[in-house]
């Protein structure tokens, strides 16, 4: 039997309804921006808006494949001397539009994921169900993340990353989120 979210209650209910506040405040940092904007970098960071939720959704999709896959679904152990500069160019890549996308894609393609994850969290057995995090000089080693764990985590990147588009936003328009 597949659950939606209409049926979700408690605690699933709760962090799917947090996750989509959040999910919203980043799409509104780009509601009504032109292609030019949204690929714009009015800061001296190298981010833009279009990039930010092109990231968020690539995050988004490889947390909620950990969930069903474990560390195959985020690519498996990270070994820094194997990353070769079409790698590199290809993260850097990540938090920019670059040539051939346009800002409804990239929205496009971050609803599936949003859907996607959706699904899994009204839908993965347990919670409390873990993996083994890949190798990677960030994450502490030999631990394992649950379900749960994972979920606040898409939270916190995507409201990290709502913070950042507010403020690239409000550089470009005097546009914000909230206020």
């Amino acid at each position: 039997m597949t659950t939606t979210h209409s049926t979700l209650t408690g605690e699933r209910a709760d962090l799917l309804e947090s996750l989509r506040r959040h999910r919203e405040f980043l799409r509104f940092t780009v509601a009504g921006l032109g292609e030019d904007q949204a690929a714009s970098r009015p800061t001296v960071s190298e981010l833009c808006l279009g990039g930010l939720v092109k990231h968020v959704a690539a995050t988004e999709k490889g947390w909620a494949a950990f969930i069903l896959e474990g560390a195959r679904g985020l690519g498996g152990d990270f070994d820094p001397t194997a990353w070769t500069p079409e790698m590199q160019q290809m993260r850097a890549d990540e938090f920019a539009v670059v040539d051939g996308e346009n800002l409804a894609e990239i929205l496009a393609e971050y609803e599936r994921v949003a859907a996607e994850t959706d699904e899994i969290l009204a839908t993965v057995d347990s919670l409390d169900s873990s993996h083994p995090l890949p190798r990677a000089p960030w994450f502490e080693p030999d631990a394992s993340w649950s379900a749960r764990r994972v979920i606040l985590h898409i939270i916190a990147e995507t409201s990290q990353h709502a913070g950042h588009a507010d403020i690239l936003r409000e550089s470009i328009d005097g546009m914000k989120t909230m206020g």
